[in-house]
């Protein structure tokens, strides 16, 4: 992998001269120290759960059969496990998920099979956005910083301001009063429409107000870093050099302005990924889009844990996987970067 990346044209990658060997040790490193930290955050999210007093006997059995039949309720605790102690209750759920068991809600379906359905209902939705605002946050902010104190660095800059602002709710609200209720231009809740004659275009109208809402706070973030970093590229002396040499302008802008202030951008691209990831659980749930962040918010509301704890450590393993990414695009870029000698 590490010979292809040296092996491209140098438009935004500049791999380091460091051993590949280095650089295999680097990274794996990085995903050793991830596996303590889901531990960490697992056992904490488990007797976070298990603090609040929730009991699950209360989900599984009426409150009638819980008075009438003490003796076999307390029969049906002790089969679950539910009167060991809590360390050995989280060592054995934690034996299961390493077993690819993710257990069951309460109500008895599978998580597996929830997630399955679920997850990539958000994937998609935090995919697009990303895709969408990566293009137009980058694409204004170069524009911006080239033509800078005109028209559109103007309306630019009054945008990002707006869209750091204001909170993403807020946005996905305004958008379904506006274009969902008052227009009726797109459904306001759920992921199709089973009596779509067009699945394709009902899935676009579906999905179109939720990747907005999550796109518009992304674009403002990349907006105001590309348009900085490249200002600050532009007043380098190796870009006035190369002015001074008769290159043309958009060679200067691509070839050697361009290379240089994406690398910030794109380091602070895969930091916001985690935002998005946990942003989607707001979205989701203002839009009723039926994904992995809906999933945990009505779990949390009904108390079924075992969902709750399964979705969260989802949500935290993507979020390391993106921490990850970023020290490994660290050292990809940056040549000062130590590789772990």
């Amino acid at each position: 992998m590490f010979k292809i990346l040296a092996s491209l044209p140098p438009l935004i990658f500049s791999y380091p001269k460091r051993s590949e060997k280095n650089m295999v040790k680097y990274i794996v490193k990085k995903l050793l120290m991830m596996i303590p930290m889901l531990l960490v955050i697992s056992f904490i999210v488990y007797m976070g759960l298990r603090a609040t007093g929730v009991d699950p006997i209360n989900f599984l059995v009426s409150p009638e059969v819980l008075s009438a039949n003490a003796e076999n309720v307390e029969a049906l605790r002790e089969s679950l496990g539910l009167n060991d102690p809590l360390v050995v209750q989280y060592v054995r759920w934690l034996g299961d998920i390493l077993h690819g068991d993710l257990g069951y809600s309460l109500d008895g379906t599978s998580i597996s099979a929830t997630i399955a359905t679920r997850l990539p209902y958000t994937l998609e939705l935090a995919g697009y956005s990303l895709l969408f605002s990566t293009i137009i946050g980058i694409g204004i902010g170069i524009i911006s910083a080239i033509r800078q104190n005109g028209i559109v660095d103007y309306i630019g800059r009054v945008l990002a301001v707006i869209g750091q602002a204001v909170p993403q709710f807020l946005v996905g609200i305004l958008l379904i009063e506006i274009f969902a209720i008052k227009l009726g231009w797109f459904p306001t809740a759920n992921r199709v429409d089973p009596n779509a004659t067009n699945a394709f275009v009902d899935a676009f109208r579906h999905l179109f107000l939720p990747v907005v809402t999550l796109t518009i706070g992304m674009v403002a973030v990349l907006m105001r870093y590309a348009r900085n970093t490249m200002l600050d590229v532009l007043n380098s002396d190796y870009i006035k050099t190369a002015r001074s040499k008769g290159i043309p302008e958009w060679k200067v802008y691509m070839k050697h302005g361009f290379r240089n202030a994406m690398k910030p951008v794109l380091v602070i691209l895969l930091f916001r990924i985690p935002g998005l990831i946990g942003g989607s659980v707001v979205i989701e749930t203002v839009f009723s889009y039926p994904g992995i962040g809906i999933t945990m918010t009505n779990a949390i509301t009904s108390g079924d844990y075992p969902v709750v704890l399964v979705t969260t450590l989802i949500i935290a393993a993507t979020m390391l996987i993106c921490s990850f990414l970023v020290d490994v695009f660290n050292a990809l870029l940056d040549p000062r970067v130590r590789l772990g000698e």
